[in-house]
């Protein structure tokens, strides 16, 4: 469902992971290891779509992937069932009830979502994937915040999205008890390139 195929991404215009290619099949998900400042976010970034890729290419059902990374995406003055609306109305995507249950949100509905907490919010911007109705999952340290509560939650979730056929790549030094392959993006850290003398000149 998901196929990366000898990607190079940049950042700040400068290569940071050359010739990636990993695939993933409906039901699995793959974890990403790789020290803080490796090129993570950028590589997750580019599979979603938020940037270009300086070359190779992204496989993927068109319309087929939900990102979810360190912001929560929320509208602070709108309450939790708003802003889980909000979404549902923009991917034309599920169940909002259902998020609100999964996600343990049932007494916070009513709530705007300024005055929760940061672990509130994390699991209302995390309640959005189920709303989005999209199968592929590109997710960045998404238990950021949660506490092991709101954590064993969350991998439950996402247990439930692999059983349906769905897809995850998740970067996270949190072990979710997934039964799920590692991609270690350290050996594809990219080689410096040569820059022309009058580039140099401004260096």
């Amino acid at each position: 469902m998901l196929g990366v195929d000898s990607l190079t991404v940049t950042r700040g215009g400068v290569p940071v992971l050359e010739g990636v290619s990993f695939d993933v099949a409906a039901g699995e998900a793959l974890i990403l290891r790789g020290p803080n400042g490796s090129g993570k976010t950028t590589l997750l970034r580019t599979v979603a779509g938020l940037q270009p890729a300086l070359e190779g290419q992204v496989n993927a059902p068109e319309e087929s992937i939900a990102y979810a990374a360190h912001s929560d995406g929320l509208k602070a003055n709108l309450t939790v069932s708003e802003n889980l609306s909000f979404w549902a109305e923009i991917f034309g995507g599920g169940d909002v009830s259902s998020a609100v249950e999964r996600f343990d949100l049932k007494s916070l509905s009513d709530r705007p979502a300024h005055s929760l907490s940061a672990g509130q919010k994390r699991r209302l911007g995390l309640a959005r994937l189920l709303v989005t109705g999209r199968p592929i999952w590109v997710l960045d340290e998404p238990t950021v915040s949660l506490d092991a509560f709101a954590v064993a939650m969350f991998a439950d979730v996402v247990k439930a999205h692999l059983a349906d056929g769905g897809v995850a790549l998740i970067a996270t030094h949190i072990d979710l008890g997934l039964d799920a392959k590692t991609f270690d993006v350290g050996p594809f850290k990219a080689k410096p390139r040569p820059t022309s003398g009058f580039d140099e000149g401004f260096l």
